[in-house]
């Protein structure tokens, strides 16, 4: 995207982005009306040190002619705030500038009455950056609060022009369920590395079918970088691939909470210093992680009796150092106090992370990351979490029960884990959409068990990567698929369970396994 190849190879991410935004005059920047992440609502939104440089703009005469009636918006997507049981966002996307947005939102699609405005935020990429000419794209975000626990809402997106209580627009309309007050069953879904694809889609399918209360995206999420190493030398950069992602996935996103994590190919290295100016524009999380300028998608937030964490990995990844060590050992700490802080919670019984690189993985793309296993493994353990979830590897593979990198107990399908005594359970679900890796040794999953003693595969070190032959992998799957989750909350003293089902692109279920632990 810029620089060249032997300059990027010794810059950082920061470095490489300074570099581009010298090339790129001023002039150039603002063709677009805005400057990178430009007008929201008469100022303007640019993440991290680019803020700084930011002026505010005034859009293109020719977009202050168009008719909102003539604009209509698309992609959206969920996400909960720092309470799930009583914030949403509800973001999408417009293909051009458009006046006042806003949502309505109502517990009937007949009383639409409360109307909140949005703020738009445009993200401008030149020409000579990737492979698109000048390209200005527009996301629009509303942030909802004090709504009631388990309840579900209607809601509609609109602007000037453009509204969706008009009877002819009811079509439009969308729903939502907060999460609820107290401990109810529930099912979530989970995957990394979809991309735009048929089999993409398929899998968008297959999960709205799931009923799933939210979904997990475990990084990599739309490939606009298909390179994946957080250069600005990384060719074939498209920010439109991302207009096609948010419409294709907008069949389940409008209803689920999409809950997204940041891979490799999620930093983006022009927009900021971190890679994720963009993610910052198309996105709105939780805000309560501990660096929201390094790590916007390192949050956490509570579903019921299930805490969920969202991990950065691109912060101890060996493998794609571009962000490594970029957060100087904050995300550790605030990782370790969050799993006090739940474990101590009398309401919460199970704790999920999900985050992209592998832990434990024996794909022959990418294997393992030395990173995750030396700064957080240890506290999987230490604090027994129930389950963890990853990409990054395209695949599906399972652990068996590990602790201290060994196998404390083979997990067969149909199996059950007791986190509280014995490991964790790892699962690597990695084949949303994307073209898929190898494993070394046979597939292995229900129905066409194919047991071996031990799988010859490598981990990436700081040093480079090192063989290793590893006992713990114990399902594997190499095509399409995504994973299931079924939370049943028990009375106190009794077990609790998580029902843990992959599921093939096909709906064939691949694996099954519960994880069980005492409810408080």
């Amino acid at each position: 995207m810029g620089v060249p190849q032997q300059l990027a190879e010794r810059m950082s991410m920061a470095e490489q982005h300074e570099y581009l935004r010298a090339k790129f005059s001023r002039r150039t920047m603002i063709r677009g009306g805005a400057v990178t992440l430009g007008a929201v609502a008469g100022g303007t939104f640019v993440p991290g040190a680019t803020a700084q440089a930011a002026t505010r703009t005034q859009p293109l005469t020719r977009t202050e002619t168009v008719d909102g009636a003539l604009v209509a918006p698309f992609g959206r997507h969920l996400a909960y705030g720092n309470d799930a049981s009583t914030e949403m966002t509800v973001s999408w996307q417009v293909p051009v500038a458009v006046q006042k947005p806003f949502v309505r939102i109502g517990v009937h699609p007949w009383d639409l009455s409360r109307k909140i405005e949005a703020e738009v935020r445009s993200l401008y990429t030149p020409a000579g950056v990737g492979a698109s000419a000048d390209h200005t794209q527009y996301y629009v975000h509303a942030r909802l609060t004090h709504l009631k626990p388990g309840r579900t809402y209607y809601y509609g997106v609109g602007h000037q022009g453009f509204d969706p209580a008009e009877p002819h627009l009811l079509g439009t309309l969308g729903t939502f369920t907060t999460a609820p007050a107290g401990k109810k069953p529930f099912t979530f879904t989970a995957f990394g590395d979809q991309g735009v694809s048929y089999h993409a889609l398929a899998n968008d399918s297959l999960i709205l079918g799931q009923n799933p209360a939210f979904h997990l995206h475990a990084g990599d999420i739309a490939y606009g970088d298909p390179a994946g190493q957080g250069k600005t030398s990384d060719t074939g950069f498209d920010s439109r691939t991302w207009d096609q992602f948010l419409y294709q996935t907008e069949s389940v996103a409008k209803s689920v909470p999409w809950m997204v994590s940041y891979g490799n190919h999620d930093m983006e290295a022009w927009y900021s210093p971190n890679g994720y100016g963009g993610e910052e524009a198309r996105f709105t999380l939780p805000d309560n992680g501990p660096d929201r300028k390094n790590l916007p998608g390192v949050y956490s937030f509570v579903h019921g009796n299930t805490a969920i964490i969202s991990l950065d990995p691109n912060d101890v990844s060996y493998e794609i150092p571009a962000n490594l060590g970029i957060s100087g050992g904050t995300q550790t700490k605030w990782f370790e106090a969050q799993l006090k802080k739940f474990r101590a919670a009398h309401d919460i019984d199970f704790v999920v992370v999900f985050f992209h690189h592998c832990a434990y993985c024996t794909s022959t793309a990418h294997a393992s990351e030395g990173g995750v296993r030396q700064e957080w493994v240890p506290l999987f353990e230490k604090y027994q979490v129930d389950l963890v979830i990853n990409g990054h590897n395209h695949q599906y593979e399972r652990t068996d029960v590990i602790k201290g990198d060994e196998v404390v107990k083979k997990l067969p399908i149909g199996g059950t884990a007791y986190p509280e005594t014995e490991g964790v359970v790892y699962v690597t679900a990695g084949a949303a959409g994307r073209s898929l890796y190898a494993f070394s040794a046979p597939d292995s999953y229900e129905g066409h068990e194919n047991e071996v003693d031990s799988v010859a595969s490598f981990v990436n070190l700081k040093d480079g990567k090192k063989n290793e032959t590893v006992a713990w992998s114990r399902v594997r799957y190499l095509n399409y698929s995504f994973l299931r989750v079924d939370v049943n909350p028990a009375p106190r003293g009794r077990y609790a369970t998580l029902k843990v089902q992959g599921i093939a692109e096909t709906g064939d279920r691949i694996d099954h396994f519960t994880v069980a632990r005492r409810a408080k």
